[in-house]
């Protein structure tokens, strides 16, 4: 344990958001997610919301401010998002300073940009379109 760090940010994940640099971008996936085939370092956060872990790793996270440093996946045709998902993730980011803009990008995008992601942290969010990836930005 460690003062002012949130006991829902594992040693292995605090590790991982100390190394990465400006620019590297972490997904937190729901649990559906095929995180392991991937190819990047994979995290597990069984049990744990996406919202939560948010709203915990935030404080310590500097988001990019020169590229869109938010990014969701968008529904597949004739699918729908549920939107309460993206409020409570904005609800969770917005702790800290508001929330930037969240970019949508169809599934493939998203998994060709996680594909290439310095981490994949697989939750236990079970929600529908539940993942989203932050890109780092430079600490002050």
């Amino acid at each position: 344990m460690l003062k002012t760090i949130s006991p829902l940010i594992s040693p292995d994940l605090l590790k991982v958001l100390a190394e990465m640099g400006h620019g590297d971008e972490i997904i937190f996936s729901d649990a559906h997610f095929p995180a392991h085939s991937m190819g990047p370092q994979v995290i597990r956060a069984d049990g744990l919301l996406v919202s939560d872990l948010l709203q915990a790793i935030i404080p310590l996270f500097e988001l990019d401010s020169y590229a869109p440093p938010l990014v969701m996946m968008a529904a597949v045709e004739g699918d729908a998002l549920d939107p309460d998902v993206e409020a409570r993730y904005r609800q969770a980011l917005s702790l800290q300073a508001p929330c930037p803009d969240i970019t949508r990008i169809d599934r493939y995008a998203f998994y060709e940009r996680a594909q290439k992601a310095f981490a994949i942290v697989i939750t236990g969010e079970r929600a529908k379109y539940g993942n989203i990836l932050l890109k780092k930005g430079v600490t002050p």
